[in-house]
């Protein structure tokens, strides 16, 4: 049995689910480390390879780069990585690739990758998940909106079966798949998209001798567990029952190989009983204002959030005017007292690192000289008076409002605000619950991911989605603000992923 397991990791996105893999240790070990991690978007590719090279860096000088710490900070351009460490750079460059799955370049590339792995490097582990946008509700609701949409022409319901085929072609001693709870009710042509992949996973290594073992992970009574299935969906696992704080439920199946899979009825970890919130996560950050979408400077916004507070304090809603109004009537004069907020802040929160929370020391690097893409976005001042509202009924009311409970003053020109169909179109983050799923549609708008704070009268940063995700405050995301989103809401919680590596590394033994 090998002593360090190398990950292949498909369709890795940022990377969060290879970096809770390699971030495992185990009585003073690393039990994993990456080997090949595929990704075809050029910005996530970028940022697949940065966290590459930083990790290798640090596993062979023990720190991060002094160039690095510079470049988090905000305080030089990105430098050349390669003349900061030639060897882990090019380490870095080896193991990310960005390519295509499923296409004829990218399957010749990874066969030769493939070959190169098993000869040199030993047995290995295979995680990640195929797109999902096909399988998830609101992706194929889309889709269907679409003129010629054929559902067995969407390739994206198919790529699950390149990860099949790199399974059968490596055999390694475990894998992980992760995907949105979607794909178990998607159908094609009247198939289960899910019965298909099952039937799949159950055929691979039938030739070869090598059958794997799929499993499931059940919480019971603060323990972890893989066992058996009994039906799909005790595939879903909820994120939040691992100190994540957010509800973010995927599906996740793990396989084992028979031959390896001795410690698999006996594989458990703890985990937290008590779930982690919103300002667990993200609340000693600094507070941040939002900026105006148009003629943005600090005192027109501290004016049009002040006349914002005015206007609602005069509003009748839902039957809780009395206490909203107050509430308004004092925010209303909070605004204009004092300076304004800033729109983007660097220094690290007091006692930064030194905290006893497990997700602060999980998400805290002392080592770092400040907070990075902590940045706020720019609403129209229409926006600001429901994000206002929303935060204020939230705080009052212990959830986020409806849009049955929005003025009609506030509502805005959207086709289906009072359908239903979209009725929380606006949505708070609660402060004391974990926050629902973040996704890449927080790069649209960030209508769904208020911030609770009124004063603040925003949507999340960067940093602060990334912080929902448990992604440490030493990973950054490349590309543009839009592609950072994108990257931070389509990953795996890497602390997440740390305890499937937990659980994986029992089971097979090691």
């Amino acid at each position: 049995m090998s002593e360090v397991f190398n990950i292949v990791d498909l369709f890795a996105g940022p990377g969060g689910l290879g970096e809770g893999f390699a971030s495992l240790e185990v009585k003073g070990r690393r039990p994993f480390r990456i080997g090949i991690s595929v990704e075809k978007e050029l910005s996530a590719h970028r940022t697949l390879t940065l966290r590459s090279f930083i990790r290798e860096y640090r596993a062979r000088h023990g720190k991060l780069p002094k160039p690095y710490l510079e470049f988090h900070a905000g305080e030089i351009a990105e430098p050349d990585w390669s003349t900061v460490d030639g060897s882990a750079w090019k380490v870095a460059v080896q193991e990310a690739l960005c390519l295509e799955l499923g296409r004829d370049p990218a399957t010749e590339i990874m066969n030769s990758s493939i070959r190169r792995a098993r000869k040199v490097q030993g047995d290995t582990v295979l995680i990640g998940g195929p797109p999902c946008q096909a399988y998830s509700l609101v992706g194929r609701a889309r889709s269907r909106g679409k003129v010629d949409y054929v559902p067995k022409d969407d390739e994206r319901h198919f790529l699950f079966r390149e990860y099949i085929r790199v399974l059968d072609r490596l055999r390694p001693a475990a894998f992980v798949m992760e995907n949105v709870k979607g794909m178990l009710s998607s159908t094609v042509e009247s198939r289960l998209v899910f019965e298909m992949l099952m039937e799949d996973l159950s055929s691979v290594g039938s030739r070869r001798g090598h059958l794997y073992e799929l499993r499931a992970i059940r919480v019971e009574d603060g323990q972890a567990m893989l066992r058996a299935p009994e039906q799909p969906s005790d595939f879903v696992v909820r994120a939040e029952e691992f100190g994540v704080p957010q509800r973010r439920h995927r599906v996740i199946i793990v396989g084992l190989r028979k031959d390896v899979a001795r410690g698999a009825d006996t594989a458990s970890i703890t985990v937290p009983r008590d779930q982690v919130t919103v300002t667990d996560a993200i609340g000693n950050l600094p507070r941040l204002r939002s900026g105006l979408s148009s003629k943005d400077d600090p005192m027109a916004w501290q004016g049009a959030v002040a006349e914002a507070a005015k206007r609602l304090s005069a509003l009748d809603a839902a039957g809780k005017s009395r206490h909203l109004q107050e509430a308004f009537a004092r925010l209303a004069g909070e605004y204009m007292r004092g300076s304004p907020l800033p729109r983007s802040a660097t220094e690290l929160p007091h006692r930064y690192g030194k905290s006893k929370s497990l997700l602060l020391q999980w998400l805290e690097k002392s080592e770092l000289k400040a907070i990075a893409q902590h940045e706020s976005r720019g609403h129209m001042r229409s926006d600001l008076d429901r994000y206002l509202f929303a935060s204020v009924f939230a705080q009052l009311s212990a959830y986020s409002p409806k849009a049955s409970e929005f003025p009609v003053q506030l509502a805005p020109d959207h086709r289906n605000w009072h359908s239903g169909i979209f009725a929380d179109r606006f949505r708070v983050q609660l402060a004391t619950e974990p926050s629902t799923t973040v996704t890449s549609h927080i790069s649209k708008d960030g209508h769904y991911f208020i911030h609770p704070d009124p004063m603040q009268v925003r949507s999340l940063t960067v940093r602060e989605a990334a912080r929902l995700q448990t992604f440490p405050d030493d990973y950054l995301f490349l590309g543009n603000r839009t592609q950072q989103y994108v990257q931070v809401g389509n990953a795996v919680p890497p602390l997440l992923a740390r305890q499937l590596a937990a659980l994986v590394v029992q089971a097979i033994g090691i």
